[in-house]
Parts: structure tokens; C-alpha cells; sequence
């Protein structure tokens, strides 16, 4: 049974690196969408396009990968629960294991690691304000033990 897996977290919370890991460990297709972002959009095309990109274009790639057996890696952050449990069911409706990686890190640790990042910022990445990174925090949906329990696996790291 193939397995999608679904990382989820702000920026600066370590997704890529999560990702990357387990594509590796999992010999897997890992989908990241900053890295696509990068390549099709200029800086300034890029509001409201995002959701697409994630939800149809690079949706339809894993779709078939998993019909097909392969494990998929999801490095999409994942805001809300809606948008987590739109995943989470197709995958399921695919025959495909569903799993979460939560990674749900204090905003001081985010931020420090953002400042980090902003100072040398790597290709396929975008600058972080610490403004910008409150205004995301507090629109982000943790998921509570409810959530994370309907997932056919969960990991949920804080630090």
C-alpha cells in the first residue's frame, strides 16, 4: 500500500528538511511547492496561485504516483484543517496510508531560524518578516488530538 504523507507547519518549522528526509529514507516522490513556485511564477505572479499548484497541478501527479504504489511526500505547511482533511480523504480514497508529520514549533525558535534563513536565503525560498510570521501564525490552525487521530499515522513534533 502506497503512503501519502503530509508535513505541516509554519515556515521555519524544518518541513523541507522533514521532507527531503523521508524521501530519502522512503524512496519516495516528495512534492514541494516553493521549489515549483520558484520555477513557473515570477515573485509577483505568485498570490492566489499557490492553492492551485497544490490542490490540482502537483495533486495530480501524486494522485497517479500513488495509484501506482509509490509513497508520496507532501511538504505543503497546511494551514487549516479543511485543506488537511481534503488530503488526508483522497488519499484514502485512493487505497493510500494517510500520515501527518505536525511540526508545531514555538514562534521564538520559527523566527530564529527564519532570521538565520533571511540572512543567506537559499534558492526556492522566500524572505520572512517577523510581522509576517505573527499575521501567519495566528491564522495557522494547529491540529488539535482529534485531528491527528483520524490520520492513519502521526507524528507531531513541538521543539
Amino acid at each position: 500500500m502506497a503512503v501519502m504523507v503530509l508535513i505541516v507547519g509554519l515556515p521555519g518549522a524544518g518541513k523541507t528538511s522533514w521532507a527531503r528526509r523521508l524521501e530519502e529514507e522512503r524512496k519516495a516522490i516528495r512534492l514541494t511547492p516553493d521549489e515549483w513556485m520558484d520555477a513557473l511564477f515570477d515573485a509577483s505572479e505568485v498570490d492566489g496561485r499557490r492553492w492551485v499548484l497544490e490542490s490540482q497541478m502537483l495533486w495530480g501527479v501524486a494522485a497517479r504516483a500513488l495509484e501506482l504504489g509509490v509513497d508520496v511526500i507532501l511538504d505543503y505547511g497546511c494551514w487549516s484543517e479543511e485543506e488537511r482533511d481534503l488530503f488526508r480523504t483522497r488519499a484514502q480514497q485512493l487505497g493510500a496510508s494517510a500520515e501527518i508529520v505536525v511540526l508545531d514549533l514555538p514562534l521564538d525558535v520559527l523566527w530564529e531560524r527564519l532570521r538565520q534563513r533571511n540572512e543567506n536565503l537559499p534558492g526556492a525560498t522566500f524572505r520572512v518578516s517577523r510581522k509576517e510570521l505573527e499575521e501567519w501564525s495566528a491564522t495557522f490552525e494547529v491540529p488539535t488530538a482529534d485531528e491527528v487521530e483520524r490520520w492513519d499515522h502521526h507524528l507531531v513534533v513541538t521543539s
